[in-house]
C-alpha cells in the first residue's frame, strides 16, 4: 500500500464467462500500485485484487475514524510524503494497512471469494462440520502465510527504517491474531448444548483499530544498536530504570515504534492540510486541534425525524422536526 491507490470502483467483471472474468481480474491487478512480484501473485490469485481493494478501503476508513478528533486525521492528502518518514503516524499506517490486509484476506477465504483457500481448518475444532450449519471459520492461517509471502518479509531489512516498517507491519498482523476467538453454536434439544459446532472468528475491525490506536498513543521511539551475540543490529528503545539502566530496552513485539518526532500538523504542509476549518468539540479538543488560534462558532438548523410511531401493521411514521445546532471550527 503506497498511498497512491485511488478510491474508485474497479470495472465490473460482468457475467460473460470465465475468460472475461479472468481478463477483468488481471485488469484490476494492473490498476493497483504493486511491485512486479506482487502483480504476478495477484494475477495468479483470482479474487485477490478485489480483496486488496477492500483492504485499502477498510484500512483508510478505520484510520480516519480513529483519528477523527486528532490534528492529523489520516487524510489522503500528504500520505505519500508521510510514508517516507519515520513518524508515529507512519507506524500506525503500516500497522493498520497490514491488519486490514490480514483481516480482509481471512474473511475473503471464509466468504468463498478466493479460489485457493476456504474455511479455517484448525485442528481441534469441528470446522469441517460447521458448513452444515451455514457457518465458516475465518482462515487466518492462510491469510498470514500468504501475506508474508506477498509482502516479501523473508528478507530482513538492514537499515533502521526497513526494520521499523517490518516491525510495525507485524504489529498489525498480531493485532488481528489477538482478536481471533472461538465461536460455538448449540444444536441440542430445547437449546441445550449437548451437540455444538465451533469455529474460529475474527473480531470486528473496529476493535482491532481501537487496539492499534492505543498502541499508537504508547508508541516507542527506537534507534539501532549492534548485538554482538547474534551478529547483527536490532531495534532498541529508551533505557530501562533500575539496575539495568545502562542497557537500552528492546521494544515488545506489540509496540508500535518510530524513529523521528512528528510535526505539529497545525499548518498546511506536505504531510497534511493543517487544522484550519476542522470541526471540533468546544468541551473536548478545540484548544488542542486549533493550535491556539481559536475557533469560530456557527449556528445552523438541522432537520431530523421525531415523534415516530409504529403503524399497523408494518411501517413507521415519523414527523420532521428542526433544532438549532452549534458548530465549532478552527480559525485560519
Amino acid at each position: 500500500l503506497t498511498g497512491k491507490e485511488a478510491l474508485t470502483h474497479f470495472p465490473s467483471l460482468g457475467s460473460s464467462g470465465g475468460s472475461a472474468q479472468g481478463k477483468g481480474h488481471v485488469k484490476q491487478c494492473e490498476l493497483l500500485q504493486l511491485s512486479r512480484k506482487q502483480k504476478r501473485l495477484c494475477r495468479r490469485e483470482p479474487g485477490l485484487a478485489e480483496t486488496l481493494r477492500d483492504a485499502i478501503r477498510l484500512g483508510i476508513l478505520e484510520c480516519q475514524f480513529q483519528f477523527r478528533s486528532e490534528r492529523w486525521n489520516c487524510s489522503l492528502e500528504g500520505r505519500p510524503s508521510l510514508l517516507k518518514r519515520g513518524f508515529k503516524e507512519t507506524a500506525f499506517l503500516y500497522a493498520v494497512s497490514s491488519a486490514a490486509l490480514t483481516h480482509s484476506l481471512a474473511r475473503a477465504c471464509s466468504a468463498g471469494r478466493m479460489e485457493r483457500c476456504t474455511c479455517d481448518d484448525s485442528p481441534g475444532l469441528e470446522n469441517r462440520k460447521a458448513w452444515q450449519w451455514g457457518v465458516c471459520g475465518d482462515n487466518l492461517k492462510y491469510s498470514t502465510k500468504f501475506l508474508k509471502k506477498f509482502l516479501g518479509q523473508k528478507r530482513i531489512g538492514k537499515d533502521l527504517r526497513a526494520k521499523v516498517d517490518i516491525h510495525n507491519t507485524n504489529v498489525g498482523i498480531k493485532a488481528v491474531k489477538n482478536g481471533l476467538k472461538t465461536t460455538c453454536k448449540c444444536h441440542g434439544v430445547s437449546g441445550s448444548c449437548a451437540v455444538r459446532t465451533c469455529w474460529k472468528q475474527l473480531s470486528p475491525f473496529h476493535e482491532i483499530g481501537r487496539l492499534l490506536k492505543l498502541r499508537y498513543d504508547d508508541a516507542v521511539k527506537v534507534f539501532s544498536t549492534s548485538n554482538d551475540a547474534v551478529g547483527h543490529s536490532e531495534l532498541s528503545g529508551p533505557h530501562r530504570h533500575g539496575p539495568a539502566a545502562r542497557q537500552p530496552s528492546l521494544p515488545r513485539p506489540t509496540d508500535l515504534v518510530y524513529v523521528e518526532d512528528s510535526p505539529s500538523f497545525c499548518r498546511p504542509s506536505k504531510y497534511s492540510l493543517g487544522t484550519a476549518g476542522r470541526t471540533c468539540s468546544r468541551e473536548g479538543n478545540c484548544d488542542s486541534m486549533c493550535c491556539g488560534r481559536g475557533y469560530n462558532t456557527q449556528s445552523r438548523l438541522v432537520t431530523f425525524s421525531c415523534h415516530c410511531q409504529v403503524q399497523w401493521c408494518c411501517y413507521v411514521e415519523c414527523q420532521q422536526c428542526m433544532q438549532e445546532e452549534v458548530v465549532y471550527s478552527c480559525k485560519q
